[in-house]
């Protein structure tokens, strides 16, 4: 493939969404990202949205649907929050100390989760949905149903998420890690070998158990990041996700999930998300800036439409261009 055609198919769609929604936006007399602070929010944005998706990703690509994460993210952050409040009463240092915190909770639930998996030998998806619950419950008695407040409003947290340099660089330390551990060690190698066939891996040697079990844990610790960049974004902190109330944050990753695989066609997979993640961001913004027009369930139906979209041309794609070409 020439560096001309993985260049434009590379950034075919993020530059195509961009070109877009800018045009609906100037048709209402706005921009996509008017100031910024809206730069700030779609910055921070992109970053949530690229790392559930890194995270939905590998366990996915290897057959584990983990319905988890949601509760993952939401418990880690509280463990953060109420963790970094006792010793720094939200003082000078306190976001830094709960980023650390929330990291360590999310990989400790995440290995939670990799040890019941293996251990029950039950399917994944099952699984997944009995450790939502236990987490959700966890999460509901440390909090007495209410919202997490006064640990994350404070001006450690807001300065976090008041500048998009933070988030920029935690985009960059995880896309960089990602691809460093999935593509260039051992672990990663194993990953690849079991995904594209498990059985074949196995036989050579390969240890699936280890491999599954470092992959709940790297998914833990990247919902822990997910946890803590929800928590400065909206200030607070839901601590009543009851019945599986937290798997709603997974729905944001399906979409960019599906286009970071198209993208990664042309490149690097982990890329791929992130483009797929500021595509989103994008129109995330939109959806802000036209928030008068475009209700919140009219939001959901267009994410709706979109990813059906994006299925059916997926599943078509042969068809499409060879009727397309005819013409």
């Amino acid at each position: 493939m020439s560096t001309t055609k993985r260049i434009v198919g590379t950034a075919a769609i993020p530059v195509l969404t961009f070109v877009i929604l800018e045009i609906i936006c100037l048709a209402h007399g706005e921009n996509v990202i008017t100031n910024m602070k809206g730069f700030d929010n779609f910055v921070v944005y992109t970053a949530i949205v690229m790392i559930t998706t890194i995270a939905l990703s590998i366990n996915l690509n290897s057959g584990r649907f983990d319905f988890s994460l949601g509760a993952m993210a939401a418990l880690s952050s509280i463990i953060g929050a109420k963790i970094s409040y006792a010793v720094l009463g939200g003082e000078s240092g306190s976001a830094a100390l709960m980023l650390v915190i929330t990291i360590v909770a999310g990989a400790g639930l995440g290995l939670g989760s990799g040890l019941i998996y293996i251990s029950l030998k039950i399917p994944p998806i099952i699984t997944s949905l009995g450790v939502t619950l236990i987490y959700e419950g966890v999460m509901y008695t440390l909090t007495n149903g209410k919202y997490v407040m006064a640990e994350v409003q404070n001006s450690s947290m807001s300065g976090f998420v008041g500048t998009w340099i933070y988030a920029a660089v935690i985009i960059v330390i995880v896309l960089g890690l990602m691809i460093l551990v999935f593509d260039h060690t051992q672990f990663g190698y194993d990953y690849q070998a079991l995904r594209h066939g498990q059985k074949v891996a196995v036989n050579t040697g390969i240890k699936e158990i280890a491999n599954a079990v470092g992959c709940y844990t790297i998914c833990g610790a990247l919902m822990g990041i997910v946890g803590f960049l929800n928590a400065a974004r909206n200030t607070t902190i839901n601590g009543g996700q009851l019945n599986f109330g937290s798997i709603s944050i997974m729905f944001t990753a399906f979409l960019p999930m599906f286009i970071g695989s198209y993208i990664s066609r042309y490149s690097n997979e982990k890329f791929g998300f992130l483009l797929a993640a500021v595509s989103m961001s994008l129109l995330n913004s939109t959806f802000a800036v036209l928030s008068n027009q475009v209700t919140a369930s009219t939001q959901s139906i267009i994410n709706a439409v979109l990813l059906l979209i994006f299925l059916i041309y997926l599943n078509n794609e042969k068809l499409l261009v060879k009727i397309l070409s005819r013409k």
